[in-house]
């Protein structure tokens, strides 16, 4: 049997719906939020010590990091949500495999990062701290966020799917940081907004919220 480790509002909401797509049975472990640092709990630790989400126990091993994830339960039914090898869609799906957190994440992170610093910040330091957020939001985050939402829109364009006419596990993986662009009201594109109502229409990804709970991506 497959174990999620689901934390609430988090990248493990992939996992869940990607086991639906494939028709694997999974139980589902979840985890609040703490709430007032909103981040896992201490309780992760004991299943890996990063105590983050996503994590994958079965057959007795522990899988943590999701594009590992997909890739571990994709192998078990055969490359499932996989183009075939030696194709250009295959390129493609190796590509978005990785990009989706190695250089779509960092940059919606900094945003939550610098939108809390204040917040959070001694009362006599916070327009101080106000001031160099804000400084670095508009001068770095924004125009990254800007320059990959270009990107994916001229990726979709001619496509209905990041790798091609088919829908793959690539597309699992670039949903969570592209919901929360948009989420954000980011100048979300109408090739981008497609693609959303595409894969919010899927049968798999409703049953996949069914199981892990309220989902807010924002």
């Amino acid at each position: 049997m497959i174990t999620v480790h689901h934390l609430e509002n988090s990248r493990s909401q992939r996992v869940l719906w990607l086991l639906e797509e494939l028709g694997l049975a999974y139980t589902v472990k979840r985890y609040d939020r703490d709430p007032d640092t909103m981040l896992a709990p201490r309780e992760l630790r004991a299943v890996h010590p990063l105590g983050k989400s996503p994590v994958v126990e079965a057959d007795g091993q522990v899988i943590a990091e999701t594009g590992a994830i997909v890739e571990f339960l994709t192998a078990r039914v055969g490359g499932a949500l996989v183009p075939p090898p030696d194709t250009p869609e295959a390129l493609r799906y190796t590509y978005f495999l990785h990009y989706a957190e190695g250089s779509a994440m960092p940059p919606l992170l900094l945003k939550l990062v610098f939108s809390r610093l204040a917040p959070g910040s001694p009362a006599l330091l916070r327009p101080l701290v106000r001031a160099i957020a804000a400084r670095v939001t508009a001068g770095f985050v924004d125009p990254e966020l800007r320059r990959h939402a270009a990107y994916w829109e001229a990726e979709l364009a001619g496509r209905p799917y990041f790798c091609g006419a088919d829908f793959t596990a690539a597309d699992i993986m670039m949903s969570f940081p592209l919901e929360a662009f948009s989420a954000r009201g980011t100048g979300a594109g109408p090739h981008l907004k497609d693609w959303l109502a595409r894969i919010h229409a899927r049968p798999a990804y409703g049953r996949a919220l069914e199981r892990g709970g309220p989902y807010a991506y924002a």
